[in-house]
């Protein structure tokens, strides 16, 4: 396993009791590792926007990755910095960006995100489903690329594997070797978090593809479409509007992509099979 540059960030220990498969009681003297979440208060220029529930690592990423995805931000260049506190209740996010107009008072996401719900705090139909623009052509994907990733992507997930429950998002590139894991409670937070660290570094999102521990639903392939990823695999199911939308975008869609098993929902032309 890769060593983990935040060991001992995202995560904290409690005492339990248990007991193993042979009858013997811990009496509270074992510890559990279990994953945190904490309240991530969202402003831009300092006006707040959105308050999300996230593992509080990686927040500069998910600052880069969430105004970028949302469509708050239409470029990594309008973005001049950001600064992230910690507070007794949580993180605030402030992102130095001049060209967020702050939101109109009925617009603003006062309402908190949950870690498992990318909408949460939406308060009108039309910021709910936005289809994105086409994503370019590419990449053309080796013909293992998706099962190669799949079968390496534990091995990139220490957080989870101290806590089994933390989702997670991989950039790979197109012969399948993972690059770069962000990990988090909720599985928005995680591609937020990846498609942050990437852009921040300058990296081409048409030279490889994305891998999530999770379900595709509809607002992970807005997110990776508005980027211009070109590929998005999950391992579970997508939703019938996340195929949708890729078959409108022109992004390649996966499911199911699991060791000996991969099912394509939309432009197949990506996959050399």
């Amino acid at each position: 396993m890769p060593p983990d540059p935040q060991a001992g960030r995202g995560r904290r220990t409690v005492t339990v009791h248990g007991r193993d498969d042979g009858g013997r009681t811990t009496d509270g003297r074992a510890e559990d590792w279990l994953a945190e979440e904490a309240p991530v208060e969202v402003r831009y220029n300092g006006e707040p926007f959105a308050v999300m529930m996230a593992t509080p690592v990686d927040l500069e990423d998910f600052a880069w990755g969430f105004s970028l995805s949302e469509g708050r931000v239409d470029g990594a260049d309008r973005i001049d910095g950001v600064d992230v506190q910690a507070r007794l209740e949580g993180f605030v996010v402030d992102i130095d960006a001049p060209s967020a107009s702050p939101p109109e008072p009925g617009d603003a996401r006062l309402l908190p995100g949950r870690s498992g719900c990318g909408l949460c705090g939406s308060r009108r139909l039309e910021e709910v489903l936005q289809v994105p623009a086409r994503v370019s052509d590419g990449p053309l994907l080796d013909s293992d690329a998706l099962q190669r990733a799949c079968m390496a992507l534990e091995d990139f997930q220490p957080l989870n594997a101290s806590t089994g429950a933390m989702h997670a998002a991989a950039w790979a590139s197109t012969d399948g070797r993972i690059l770069r894991v962000r990990e988090d409670v909720g599985r928005h937070n995680a591609l937020d978090k990846l498609l942050g660290s990437l852009v921040r570094e300058g990296v081409d999102l048409r030279a490889g593809f994305v891998l999530v521990s999770s379900r595709a639903s509809y607002e992970m392939v807005t997110k990776a479409a508005r980027l211009g990823v070109g590929v998005l695999a999950a391992v579970s199911a997508p939703t019938a509007l996340a195929v949708d939308l890729a078959r409108a975008c022109g992004l390649t869609l996966a499911g199911f992509v699991r060791p000996g098993r991969q099912v394509i929902y939309s432009h197949p032309q990506r996959l050399d099979v």
